[in-house]
């Protein structure tokens, strides 16, 4: 795997996204709390790391999960496109993953002038149901179907009624649990997607090599969104819908290393944290390690 050109690092300014309102467990919600209560996330010689604010659902959108949900992500969105435009990394903290529909359509607002925004999505789910298919009727199973133009029109029209990501320009990796609908969904509009097997097979460096040659391709800039249930649940319990046979925190932290310093790496997303059933702060820290390992640590880091 090459390794990216060094800039000048911004700085990391983490956005919390305090819902659970579109997952069965709505313990997420406590999870960006419990992040920075335990103070995860740090500066190193080279990068100022800052939380921002911890958004989270206007009580009177407080009723149903679809308006909980779409709340907070006009909220988020806005916040996001706000720390992009001043020259910042924006790192959002779930929460369930819903709030990806208000973190890319935030970077697809800020971006659009010069380009579509690529997106590595790592996750065991492929989230990408719409109510149409969705055996669970959960929100948090459709945020990727909703920002590439399909589903619910209230979810979808978030930061406007455009398609927010490209399908040629987004891949998953991970995945392992998923249903026929949401995969025929992304195996007509061309998504690729990494499963396990895959990355059994051929390994997760070169996984990723292949990976980002498609969200760079063409774009303004690309994210990586990670849903820490993309890990094995044996190292890390705490998070919303655990799946065996997932990544090792090691070899994902190796990857997202290469992306340090590149400056089209332009936002990222950690979301579904659950502290209620972590272990001594096991996946706590796994996400702390996921944030440190794209942050220089030394000039000419890479």
């Amino acid at each position: 795997m090459k390794p990216a050109p060094v800039s000048s690092p911004r700085s990391i300014m983490v956005i919390g996204a305090a819902s659970g309102a579109g997952a069965p467990d709505p313990a997420c919600a406590e999870g960006p709390d419990a992040l920075r209560r335990y103070r995860v996330f740090h500066d190193t010689p080279l990068q100022h790391v800052a939380w921002d604010a911890i958004l989270r659902v206007p009580r009177e959108a407080a009723d149903t999960p679809l308006h909980a949900v779409v709340a907070l992500g006009a909220r988020l969105a806005a916040e996001v496109e706000t720390v992009l435009q001043a020259g910042h990394f924006p790192l959002v903290v779930g929460g369930d993953h819903s709030c990806a529909i208000g973190t890319w359509s935030g970077v697809h607002r800020a971006l659009q002038q010069k380009g579509p925004v690529g997106l590595i999505w790592i996750d065991a789910h492929m989230d990408s149901h719409t109510f149409a298919t969705t055996p669970s009727g959960q929100i948090h199973g459709m945020p990727l179907a909703c920002l590439l133009g399909h589903g619910e029109a209230a979810l979808t029209a978030i930061d406007g009624p455009e398609a927010k990501l490209h399908p040629e320009y987004v891949c998953l990796i991970g995945v392992r649990s998923y249903e026929a609908g949401e995969a025929a969904l992304l195996h007509r509009l061309g998504v690729r997607v990494f499963n396990m097997d895959e990355i059994h097979r051929r390994g997760l460096a070169e996984v990723f090599d292949e990976a980002l040659a498609i969200v760079r391709h063409g774009t303004s800039g690309f994210g990586v969104s990670v849903d820490l249930d993309a890990l094995d649940p044996e190292e890390e319990p705490g998070v919303g819908t655990p799946v065996p046979g997932g990544l090792r925190r090691a070899e994902l932290a190796a990857a997202l290393s290469h992306l340090r310093g590149d400056p089209a790496f332009v936002a990222m997303e950690i979301v579904e944290y659950n502290p209620r059933r972590d272990r001594g702060h096991a996946t706590a820290d796994a996400a702390g390690a996921l944030v440190g390992a794209i942050t220089p640590l030394q000039a000419g880091t890479e």
